[in-house]
């Protein structure tokens, strides 16, 4: 390391997510200086960024200020910022308005969505990985059933009610029970003038089946409880364009749609791209069994930019793993300090879940495998501990109470001036 005898070394997390949170946040009162970088200023819970798109929670329940965080960790210190690449020789990373010098970096940028540079996808697909995006789909769905509710022509007003969610794993299954929730309990009853039977939500999937990292009993069950509540399911379809008004699939057929919400794949953070470091699929970054790179040990990536062979191949881009990496990492530095070494990464499965709906969800874990009533107090209880802040977990549990004894969603706020899709 470079820094001089007596001195706490300097480390550098980049991004505020799961990954880099809790590697920052395991390093607390260790021997060491961190400097905690990220583009915003919160911390995001983005596995309920899809309710805030449905008008079950508010924006601010599930993010938490980065500083508030910060202040109560010692030795760590926050700075907002863009990163635009790093200087591995000089150990220096690169920001729009500067630089830090570092003595070990932390890598946990993320991920962006995989749009596969399918025709018109991009242009015209929404998806969740900030909260802006949420409001913005939520300002959609609420303004289409508003020019619904007053358009006479059968065929517009048929495009203004279907939703194409494309994407057969949590966030497509979630976002589809959640979107046919909202529109047969709660939007019926504030629009009279649409028929809860006009509302149409498509989930398409290239695979044959929902949720694939599933045991199949669950993949069946929720399919068929997406089916029971009025949800469409087409599945071994592929995406092949998109425009404002239409998509278009692999045998030709097209439905229209002015909504078209894309969760079908995740990619690695651009800034990946601009490190000039080996990368495999999705361009994640290729690391040793330490999650350290090549020719750079005192650099590591972790979570969605991270790619790690285990036993079943590269390891998904969960928040599961991107946490345990980080707490990894955080025990990695700290024994480097101290002339220890530790044993590599192994990722502990811990399971996986999905909610369908109210009352209603799947889980799988340690060989054990739950459904409906059950399964969705189970994912209510993890979630709720796993976000930051109590004022959150309280705002959270509110919400959902709310809506599970009267059926009603209170953040139906049209927020934008207009719509732009």
């Amino acid at each position: 390391m470079n820094h001089g005898a007596g001195e706490r070394p300097h480390l550098v997390v980049i991004g505020g997510g799961f990954a880099g949170l809790w590697c920052t946040r395991a390093l607390a009162s260790a021997p060491v200086e961190v400097t905690l970088v990220d583009r915003a200023n919160h911390h995001l819970f983005q596995p309920l960024l899809y309710q805030v798109a449905t008008a079950g929670l508010e924006q601010e329940s599930i993010a938490y200020p980065v500083r508030a965080l910060a202040r109560s960790w010692k030795g760590t210190s926050f700075r907002m910022g863009e990163v635009s690449g790093v200087d591995f020789a000089g150990k220096r990373l690169l920001l729009g308005d500067g630089e830090l010098f570092y003595d070990y970096l932390v890598l946990a940028a993320g991920s962006r969505t995989n749009f596969f540079n399918i025709p018109g996808v991009e242009q015209h697909a929404f998806d969740l990985k900030q909260l802006t995006q949420a409001e913005e789909l939520r300002n959609h769905i609420l303004l289409l059933f508003e020019r619904a509710a007053r358009e006479p022509d059968p065929l517009r007003r048929a495009a203004l009610l279907t939703f194409v969610i494309v994407g057969g794993g949590p966030t497509g299954v979630e976002f589809a029970g959640a979107l046919r929730e909202l529109t047969q309990h709660v939007l019926s009853r504030d629009y009279p003038e649409v028929s809860p039977g006009e509302t149409r939500i498509i989930l398409v999937e290239a695979a044959s089946s929902l949720l694939s990292a599933m045991p199949p009993e669950l993949r069946e069950y929720a399919a068929v409880k997406l089916r029971d509540m009025g949800v469409e399911l087409l599945l071994n379809t592929r995406v092949v364009g998109a425009d404002a008004g239409q998509v278009t699939f692999h045998d030709a057929s097209a439905i229209q749609s002015r909504t078209l919400f894309w969760s079908a794949g995740v990619a690695a953070a651009g800034l990946a791209d601009r490190l000039g470091v080996a990368q495999g699929a999705a361009g994640r970054v290729v690391v040793h069994p330490d999650l350290s790179i090549a020719d750079h040990p005192e650099v590591f990536v972790i979570g969605d930019m991270a790619c790690l062979t285990q036993a079943d191949g590269p390891l998904p881009m969960m928040a599961p793993v991107a946490s345990q990496q980080g707490r990894y990492v955080a025990r990695v530095i700290i024994g480097r300090e101290r002339g220890e070494t530790q044993p590599p990464f192994r990722y502990i499965d811990k399971g996986a879940m999905a909610t369908i709906g109210r009352s209603s969800a799947v889980a799988a874990a340690h060989g054990f495998r739950f459904s409906g009533y059950l399964a969705w107090l189970v994912w209510l209880v993890l979630h709720l501990y796993y976000l930051i802040g109590f004022r959150n977990r309280l705002l959270v549990l509110m919400n959902w109470s709310f809506y599970y004894f009267f059926h009603e969603r209170q953040v139906r706020l049209i927020t934008g001036d207009d719509d732009h899709r």
